[in-house]
């Protein structure tokens, strides 16, 4: 009898073990399937992993990802989740084939220099438990569903719009054109001049010039925005491309409600100040730093949203950090040229340009910065 007993304990041990064995079991290694991808265009990225993920058979089974920190993931054009750290977790097939319809979808991760040994992706039976351990997350990402295309289509729409504004302008107002974008005016502080010719704001051509400045800022805040805040986007509008068509075109004309207010506001400083003509020289000689900064900008959002779409989020910080250092320094260097040109009391210059231009700009930042985060 108790040798019954011990053999059916035996069974059954065996009977769990083998079946631990079997819901664990690799259905379809996709490992060797990988394919490092090739630069074939100017606008396509070599650092990427391509596999096509099997959507139709075993819809109750699970696949196993693992991927390394900092990457970004696409399944099709649409971008699923990007890692701050090596990742690893499991997810249904069904479940995965109800977010991305179709019985066969194209998986790909980007991250510079990867190679095919570093992610994983397999097809098994049961979803093993995945243990934390130091440097690895199980699934510790934020999944993203913004199409890739739709963002390019929007940049891409907004800049072309704007460089055919830009090119009427500069017909219809070659002078004014050429002398705002002039980087050298940045030195020679020829906007100081007696010679000076922007001596008024409130005309057409001044104003239209400052929508056409505040379209391209507002092309490039619409940009960071999606890259940055989208889960705070989509909890308040649905993103898409005519959504973000609206949001540029309604920034743009809050910019430039907001330029008009500023220039009004170093109006009324000069005048309190007792500065003379002050504003407009003021105002032009950092509204031609904006537009060379925002332009710079914008080529760096072209190339990483056309080229390396995978590091876009490190390329805007550092250019957004960048503009801000540059508006900074921009302010020292009109401190300096009004100080040594005009001859205004140090103290003086310094009391006005705190409270028309640096603590403004500080308190703006501040707001961007806190929505950014």
């Amino acid at each position: 009898m108790k040798k019954l007993i011990s053999k059916s304990i035996l069974i059954c041990l065996l009977f769990f073990a083998v079946g631990q064995q079997a819901f664990s079991q690799v259905l379809e290694d996709y490992n060797p399937n990988w394919q490092e991808g090739e630069r074939e265009t100017w606008f396509s990225s070599n650092d990427r992993l391509i596999l096509d993920l099997d959507l139709e058979t075993f819809p109750l089974a699970y696949f196993s990802f693992e991927f390394p920190d900092h990457s970004v993931v696409f399944v099709g054009e649409k971008l699923w989740f990007f890692t701050d750290q090596d990742t690893a977790f499991t997810e249904q097939v069904g479940e995965l084939r109800k977010e991305f319809p179709a019985d066969q979808v194209n998986l790909t991760v980007f991250k510079s220099g990867i190679s095919s040994d570093q992610a994983s992706v397999q097809k098994i039976l049961k979803a093993a438990p995945v243990e934390s351990s130091s440097g690895v997350v199980a699934m510790a990402t934020l999944k993203r569903e913004v199409d890739r295309q739709s963002i390019r289509d929007f940049f891409i729409v907004g800049l072309l719009v704007s460089l055919v504004l830009i090119t009427f302008y500069k017909l219809a107002y070659p002078f004014i054109f050429e002398m705002m974008i002039k980087p050298i005016s940045l030195v020679n502080a020829e906007d100081f001049s007696e010679s000076g010719s922007l001596q008024k704001f409130f005309s057409i051509d001044i104003l239209f010039y400052v929508l056409i400045v505040n379209m391209l800022l507002s092309l490039a805040m619409v940009t960071g925005m999606v890259i940055f805040r989208q889960e705070w986007l989509e909890a308040r509008i649905a993103l898409s491309f005519g959504t973000l068509i609206l949001l540029w075109l309604g920034g743009a004309v809050l910019l430039l409600v907001l330029t008009v207010l500023k220039f009004t506001a170093i109006k009324i400083l000069a005048y309190l100040f007792d500065l003379g003509k002050l504003e407009f020289p003021h105002f032009f000689y950092l509204l031609r730093l904006v537009v060379i900064s925002t332009i710079g900008l914008l080529l760096v959002c072209a190339f990483f949203l056309l080229n390396e779409f995978s590091s876009i989020k490190m390329a805007l910080e550092l250019s957004f950090t960048g503009f801000f250092w540059i508006y900074i320094l921009g302010i020292m260097g009109l401190f300096l040229i009004m100080g040594n040109r005009l001859g205004f009391k140090k103290y003086h210059l310094f009391t006005y340009l705190c409270i028309a231009e640096l603590v403004p700009f500080l308190i703006l930042a501040k707001l961007v910065l806190d929505l950014g985060h």
